[in-house]
Order: structure tokens, then C-alpha cells, then sequence
């Protein structure tokens, strides 16, 4: 899996390209979201059109990085999230858990609403 970082004001955007599905890619992906922190960029756009497949781990993983950025005081959000994805995340209920927007402009939109 790779991760494609992009920064706009305070916001980091990281799109995920290939499967979420276990190691090494979930620990990447936890990592890189704690290095933003390190670095005090606490509002974290996730871009998911890139991901074909996805399972618990990933799922796991997912959930993990959400509540390491709100324990530091900040917020996640998910973008362009496909179907497939999308209809896992209705069965697990976790539409309940993660905000979704359908483009990364609209997540963006959503952190300078507050």
C-alpha cells in the first residue's frame, strides 16, 4: 500500500493506494498518522478511493489511528469512500463512528467549520 501525504493550512491529507488489509500496511499507516501528530498536525483527512479491499485488521487499524488523533486533541475524517467500503463499514456500523464526506474538498470544508 502507499501513502501519498499532501498538507493545506493545517490539515494533512494522506490517500491510500492498494489493500488495508494487516501488516505492513496498518502499522504504516499508524505510524505515519502519529508522526503527524509529532509534528502537531492534529486534523487528518483520509482519502479511501484507492483502497480496493479491506478487512478487520484494516478496519482495526482505522479505528486505532481515529482515537490516537482524538486522544491528541484532534479529528479524522474519511474521504471518497467506495462502495464496497462503504457497505462494510454500513454492516460493521462503524458509519456511526467515522465522519465520510465525498471528496477530500468537503472533509477539508468540514475542519474550518469549526
Amino acid at each position: 500500500m502507499q501513502i501519498k501525504e499532501k498538507i493545506v493550512d493545517d490539515i494533512a491529507v494522506l490517500t491510500l493506494n492498494g489493500d488495508l488489509i494487516g501488516d505492513p500496511e496498518t502499522t504504516k499507516l499508524r505510524e505515519k498518522v502519529k508522526s503527524l501528530i509529532t509534528d502537531e498536525i492534529k486534523k487528518i483527512v483520509i482519502d479511501l478511493s484507492g483502497v480496493s479491499y479491506i478487512n478487520s485488521a484494516g478496519l482495526g487499524s482505522l479505528i486505532s489511528v481515529l482515537t490516537t488523533v482524538r486522544n491528541a486533541g484532534g479529528d479524522l475524517k474519511l474521504a471518497r469512500v467506495g462502495k464496497r467500503i462503504k457497505s462494510i463499514f454500513v454492516i460493521t456500523q462503524l458509519v456511526k463512528v467515522f465522519d465520510t464526506y465525498e471528496t477530500q474538498e468537503r472533509a477539508i470544508a468540514s475542519f474550518k467549520k469549526k
